[in-house]
């Protein structure tokens, strides 16, 4: 939403296709290739004993710094600030009007779900410090007179991240497939069906149900993972991103999680391509059938992908095989930070600023309760085209390297010595595909 036009942005996620990429598609994809196969030869060479492990990594935070984090006083502050946030933009969901000027969508789609890619490599577990539905079960539970975290029921580790999975892919369809993700009303049944889920969840199971079901804690959670902070024995520790990575837990969902995530960023660059354009519009139903087909096959293709590439290989008497694919899925979270870097930087900081103008008047009525209605937004980004090319492929190969050297570190860690290199080959081989696949999407949208 911008320069006077509201709808046209919300409704073209992924800002800039090949109109923001001056520069020759096979050439960024040959670099990017080659950056891969580079790194994983300089690995194979330089790197031969596992350099990460959670119970040693990271060096301890400034006991003030730690003292700050750790404060009472700090996590109100940070409920109080989510939960008054979250009852302004309901006040605007609810009383607003339902038209694409609503803080609300822009709230949702890109201060969320965009938002919060940055804000959780910047501060670590951030959704978690200020969820609405964390703080609301946090109050039933303390007028209820029960333990704090604490549900009727152990949560059943067998589910682990599943409901996630099926929360994120909730979402995305919402986004992406859905024909009426831009009203006010459906955007806000969601919403209400999404608290009412969590607020249900954790008075059965606590709030361990919200820290593996709820989609955006665990995505926030999982990008958490590379930022630089961490706990070691409950003291605040300062990791570099990929020792921080390393200390992810590998539970069951963990593969559809990341399938999701990865695949869904992949078709909204799929979706609007000549090729997929053309088809949708031959067949005589809605978009709505093949869009949540293709949606389907991107998400389950990208783990499938994973799952065969990471069992591929000799595997310890330690290491059953089926439990590799979640193992190894941490090696896709920088992946999916890139791409997402990628495919929404100028949505993000352009409809972001949108937004932020929109959230002065909830209402639509000339209002400017926080001062910002008069603001404009800067194009900078947008007018600096080479300059964004360049930050899309380099984001994009970045986390390629970055899930490579996490896989490799893995590698090295799990699997039997004649099988730590020749098994990480068809991983590798994996994540060439993610690029040239990933690179020609962003470039042919």
């Amino acid at each position: 939403m911008s320069g006077g036009l509201p709808g046209s942005s919300i409704e073209a996620h992924g800002l800039g296709g090949a109109k923001d990429l001056p520069i020759p598609s096979e050439l960024a994809i040959a670099g990017a290739v080659a950056a891969l196969v580079i790194s994983f030869t300089v690995l194979a060479v330089a790197w031969r004993e596992p350099r990460y492990d959670a119970a040693t990594s990271g060096r301890e935070a400034p006991a003030w710094l730690d003292r700050f984090v750790s404060s009472p006083a700090l996590a109100i502050a940070a409920r109080t600030f989510g939960m008054v946030f979250f009852l302004y933009v309901a006040a605007a969901a609810v009383f607003g009007k339902d038209s694409l000027v609503n803080p609300f969508l822009g709230t949702f789609y890109v201060l969320l779900w965009v938002g919060i890619v940055p804000a959780s490599l910047l501060f670590g577990r951030f959704f978690k410090a200020i969820s609405p539905a964390r703080t609301i079960s946090m109050l039933f539970a303390r007028i209820s007179g029960v333990s704090e975290g604490e549900g009727m029921y152990a949560y059943p580790a067998r589910l682990g991240y599943w409901p996630a999975a099926v929360g994120l892919f909730a979402f995305v369809w919402l986004e992406l497939v859905y024909p009426y993700s831009t009203e006010i009303g459906p955007v806000r049944l969601w919403c209400a069906a999404y608290l009412g889920i969590m607020l249900i969840g954790s008075a059965i199971w606590g709030t361990t149900f919200l820290e593996r079901a709820d989609p955006f804690e665990v995505y926030s959670s999982l990008v958490a993972k590379l930022s630089v902070w961490g706990r070691r024995d409950g003291v605040l520790v300062l990791r570099s991103p990929l020792a921080n990575l390393d200390t992810l837990v590998a539970r069951p969902g963990l593969v559809a999680v990341v399938g999701v995530l990865f695949g869904s960023t992949a078709f909204d660059s799929f979706r609007e391509s000549t090729v997929w354009l053309k088809l949708v519009q031959s067949l005589s139903t809605t978009r709505i059938l093949p869009d949540t087909v293709a949606l389907v096959g991107f998400s389950v293709g990208v783990a499938l992908i994973l799952t065969v590439a990471t069992m591929a290989t000799g595997v310890s008497s330690q290491t059953p095989r089926r439990a590799l694919p979640d193992l190894f899925a941490h090696s896709v979270v920088p992946i999916i930070v890139g791409y997402i870097v990628a495919h929404y930087l100028t949505y993000f900081v352009e409809y972001g600023q949108q937004t932020l103008i929109q959230l002065s008047d909830p209402f639509s009525r000339g209002d400017d309760y926080l001062g910002t209605a008069d603001l404009q937004i800067n194009y900078w980004l947008s007018s600096h085209p080479t300059f964004l090319a360049v930050t899309k492929v380099v984001a994009v190969a970045l986390g390629h390297v970055v899930g490579v050297v996490a896989a490799h570190d893995r590698a090295i860690k799990l699997l039997p010595k004649r099988h730590q290199l020749t098994g990480q080959l068809p991983l590798l081989v994996a994540m060439v595909g993610f690029t040239v696949g990933g690179l020609y999407l962003l470039f042919a949208a």
